[in-house]
């Protein structure tokens, strides 16, 4: 190895490590001034991002003379690095499409290859993710903390739960005896419906008017909603209503309180279903005992 050689890969290594210092002096000095936690993780981010591309100018102008040479065996050896790297090349081409396509961004609920939660990082090669649901209902956080490649963009469909539409439809049922007032429990469910989620509504239905310009998408009603149907056990009531993607179990506890309040004072005009069982006699059985 030259005198050439060594030199300037030491005045690479200490451009490396000047860069690295400036580049963490001012993550430090900046931290002082952004207090809001989203904006210093986008700041931190952009400072890294930064770090990179100097980085490369740097070795780009110090091997400027070796570029001729190394452009030849790059060429060469171009198909077996692609095939070798295949998975890294289209996590990272994933990442420009998430940061330039505006799929999804940190704080998104979102579903990505079958995992649910919110987005807590997005790096070059890897999306993290805090995991919700699986054994834990009411899209709670389970604790897992879930690391995605960026290919999968290329490869599975990508669940937004809060970029352009922050709302969700539900839905809850609500069993009542053959005999009630029925109307007079529609009534009550979506009284108490409208006192729960006219907040959401409201703002749902803004949302919607704007996915209406954006989007070729039907005109549809954030105003909740309560249809009945019939079994053979008892009349059942669904209630169809809109609530804010994280909020889906607070919701559910508060329209049930507020449905099972009003039923109790309903003097018997509603009653709540349950499941019976009739039981019936057994058909004779004629025993005949041959000797």
């Amino acid at each position: 190895m030259s005198n050439t050689t060594i030199t300037k890969f030491l005045i690479a290594l200490l451009g490396i490590l000047i860069i690295t210092f400036i580049i963490t002096g001012l993550r430090k000095s900046v931290q002082r001034y952004v207090k809001d936690h989203s904006n210093w993780y986008k700041t931190r981010k952009t400072m890294n991002i930064f770090g990179y591309i100097l980085a490369v100018i740097f070795l780009g102008i110090l091997y400027s003379d070796m570029l001729g040479g190394i452009t030849v065996v790059l060429g060469v050896a171009s198909a077996g690095i692609a095939f070798s790297l295949r998975e890294v090349i289209a996590s990272i081409a994933g990442w420009l499409t998430i940061l330039v396509g505006g799929m999804f961004k940190t704080g998104d609920r979102v579903q990505l290859g079958g995992v649910t939660g919110d987005v807590i990082d997005i790096g070059v090669l890897r999306t993290t993710v805090m995991e919700a649901g699986q054994w834990v209902n009411g899209d709670l956080y389970n604790g897992r903390i879930v690391k995605i490649a960026n290919s999968f963009v290329y490869t599975q469909p990508v669940y937004n739960y809060s970029t352009d539409f922050p709302f969700l439809w539900d839905e809850l049922t609500i069993p009542v005896r053959f005999g009630s007032d029925y109307t007079y429990a529609r009534e009550l469910i979506h009284k108490v419906a409208t006192e729960k989620t006219e907040e959401y509504s409201i703002d749902a239905g803004e949302y919607w008017e704007r996915m209406n310009r954006k989007f070729a998408i039907e005109d549809a009603t954030t105003k909740p909603m309560v249809t009945l149907a019939v079994n053979d056990n008892w009349v059942q009531f669904t209630l169809r209503y809109v609530v804010e993607y994280k909020k889906r179990r607070i919701m559910k506890d508060a329209l049930f309180t507020g449905i099972l309040e009003e039923i109790e004072q309903s003097d018997g005009k509603v009653e709540l279903a349950s499941a019976t069982y009739e039981i019936v006699g057994a058909p004779p059985v004629d025993v005949n005992v041959k000797r």
